[in-house]
């Protein structure tokens, strides 16, 4: 139960993390917000199987 409180938390704060990026940086640069949004679900990806797979 503990695991999945914990994967729901760190899919909201990144999901936070992409809308915050994309309304205060990269609003009207759709090519630039793309990349973004690429890198830090790629990041996002990273930190979930480094530290949160064998939680």
């Amino acid at each position: 139960m503990a695991n999945l409180i914990v994967n729901i938390i760190f899919v909201i704060l990144f999901v936070c993390v992409i809308f915050f990026l994309d309304i205060k940086y990269f609003r009207y640069d759709f090519w630039k917000r793309l990349l973004v949004n690429i890198l830090v679900v790629l990041i996002a990806l990273a930190i979930y199987y480094l530290f949160l797979v064998n939680l």
